[in-house]
């Protein structure tokens, strides 16, 4: 894509130039995380929490083949309630050429944002390689990009459904660097331990800032993840979610399922067998990301 082919709103284009803070947020949560109409709601708060902190939110998303850092009202509403497809960085020159639509993942949230300026950037969980991957070679495109992409990403983790233990190898083998936040524990999404030690802990948004300038002194253009875990007063309970994806594990293995079908069928199980407890956390924790990724940015901003 060319240059003048990615659309920054004047927002967002003016908080950057000024240096002001400013906080990429993705659109798949949106899209395909949430049910409707919450997920509008969802949309809407990330954004208002954002500027309560006086941060600019720039939430990612192609429209109509241009693909926006930065929303307006009735972009959000797209992104909330029309039919769009799951876009990852290898599909954005598709739609661009087709002019279609597409929500933006993580992998592609980053790339873009990044492209744009824009630094740190607030999802809910990071995609890691999945459970069988040694057959299947089931990884998540936002491992490699962020091994080439200059942004920090505010996660709690990635989802228990995934191979925790072997995307954090990979992060490692890609020279990706880890720290928690207010932690040494590896979250993972819904939980707040893993069970797997991480090597770095940070207790501020300051500190953060610091590791990013030693970063771009360094040369290096990898991304940096900051696992931030649910706070402990919304985490699911521990036993309930072990049954719960035990039982949905069970399902999947029964119904034959493999590759790609697995997690989504995962997801919905887990919502369905949580009677929507999962989804409350999951609300939860993106909050609790948003707010940390606007500590962030405001002392990379200060730096500045």
């Amino acid at each position: 894509m060319s240059p003048d082919s990615l659309s920054v709103s004047p927002e967002v284009a003016d908080a950057l130039a000024a240096g002001r803070p400013v906080v990429a947020l993705e659109s798949t949560i949106i899209s395909h995380g949430l049910p409707r109409p919450r997920n509008h709601e969802a949309a809407r708060e990330f954004e208002q929490l954002l500027r309560d902190r006086g941060v600019v939110p720039a939430t990612v998303a192609v429209l109509d083949g241009v693909p926006h850092v930065g929303l307006d009202a009735e972009g959000v509403r797209r992104i909330a309630e029309d039919d769009l497809v799951k876009a990852s960085v290898r599909d954005l020159p598709i739609l661009a050429a087709r002019g279609a639509s597409g929500a933006t993942t993580v992998a592609a949230t980053a790339h873009l944002a990044a492209r744009a300026g824009v630094r740190v950037f607030a999802t809910g969980g990071l995609g890691g390689v999945h459970r069988g991957a040694a057959e299947t070679f089931d990884e998540s495109a936002d491992i490699p990009t962020l091994a080439v992409t200059p942004i920090t990403v505010v996660s709690a983790g990635v989802k228990s459904v995934l191979d925790i233990a072997a995307t954090l190898e990979r992060l490692e083998t890609l020279s990706v660097p880890v720290v928690g936040y207010g932690t040494t524990r590896f979250p993972a999404f819904w939980l707040r331990d893993s069970g797997h030690d991480l090597d770095w802990g940070v207790e501020s948004g300051a500190e953060v800032a610091a590791i990013m300038a030693a970063r771009d002194a360094s040369g290096s253009s990898t991304g940096i993840v900051v696992a931030n875990p649910v706070p402990a007063e919304d985490e699911w309970e521990p036993a309930e979610h072990d049954r719960v994806l035990a039982q949905a594990l069970g399902e999947a293995e029964a119904a034959g399922l493999r590759g790609k079908a697995v997690t989504p069928f995962l997801l919905g199980r887990i919502v369905e067998l949580s009677d929507g407890r999962s989804l409350e956390v999951n609300l939860a924790l993106a909050r609790h990301n948003v707010r940390v990724a606007a500590d962030i940015a405001t002392a990379w901003a200060d730096r500045r």
